[in-house]
């Protein structure tokens, strides 16, 4: 039985408050920003309520993008971010899941050694690796292509880990049932291991989605061609400006476009994604 503790539920609800509003406070900043003329920020002072310029600044960026930063059009640099999270996403749920299946269900020579062989690579992130992964990428004649913007991402040990801990938790009396029915691996894997994955792939294809959508040093390293700009580094040449001041209320209106894919993300596949995270039996 839970106590009525009015003091401790105050505090809890007060500490939620405070939470809700530490993270909806810069969202709010960035959208009431969008709507104020540049002049409004020469102060220093953010204006926290709409201005007069309403949707003006969203127009603009979609349509001209901004010359002076040699920003592209917001369109296509959304759309390439938007190819490269789902490529990394895909790729990353597609090669995790076999991997993680042959660990479990294949006994092979060195299992055990090629199972942390991928785990050990937790230790070694993009940023440590980048040099010699970008010589890879450009000997493959892949700069400025969605292939090199997302194939050096697709590895992923923590998927390959998730799946693997998914996989073990399904009982043997299954993999008995399907072995007498005659189904052989790849059909046990279609037809029982990936049904079962449902909610794990949601969660991890949320996380995944925004890992790909934000990604900007990767995408600065391995792109000089315009066209395959990301809309994480548009933001980032559009604060950068040399010669003059930057646009504050066209930074906020793209910052508020770029935040617009993965909150529908996240909106859309919500109880998919809650019930991935918190399944005891996972």
């Amino acid at each position: 039985m839970v106590e009525n503790r009015p003091l401790l539920t105050f505090l809890s609800h007060l500490v939620l408050i405070l939470g809700v509003i530490s993270v909806a406070l810069p969202v709010w900043l960035a959208l009431v920003a969008s709507t104020h003329p540049s002049s409004a920020f020469v102060s220093g002072r953010v204006p926290l309520w709409f201005g007069p310029d309403g949707l003006s600044s969203y127009i603009k960026m979609m349509d001209q993008g901004a010359s002076t930063s040699g920003t592209p059009p917001i369109g296509q640099m959304m759309f390439n971010s938007l190819v490269m999270a789902l490529i990394i996403t895909v790729g990353k749920i597609v090669i995790s899941m076999l991997s993680a299946f042959a660990i479990c269900y294949f006994r092979f020579p060195f299992r055990v050694l090629a199972f942390w062989a991928i785990f050990i690579t937790l230790m070694l992130p993009v940023e440590v690796r980048i040099v010699p992964t970008f010589e890879v990428v450009a000997n493959l004649g892949m700069l400025n292509s969605y292939a090199g913007l997302s194939i050096p991402l697709i590895a992923s040990a923590t998927a390959t880990f998730l799946f693997r801990q998914v996989f073990l938790t399904l009982p043997d009396e299954l993999t008995e049932a399907a072995r007498i029915d005659g189904a052989g691996p790849m059909k046990f894997f279609w037809d029982h291991a990936l049904p079962l994955s449902r909610t794990n792939i949601a969660a991890l294809a949320v996380i995944l989605f925004i890992y790909g959508w934000n990604q900007y040093l990767w995408p600065l390293i391995v792109t000089t061609d315009e066209s395959y700009y990301t809309i994480v580094m548009g933001i980032k040449r559009m604060a950068s400006v040399v010669d003059d001041a930057p646009r504050w209320n066209d930074i906020m209106a793209v910052v508020v476009m770029a935040m617009m894919p993965p909150v529908l993300v996240v909106v859309a596949m919500q109880k998919l994604f809650v019930k991935g995270l918190v399944e005891t039996e996972k």
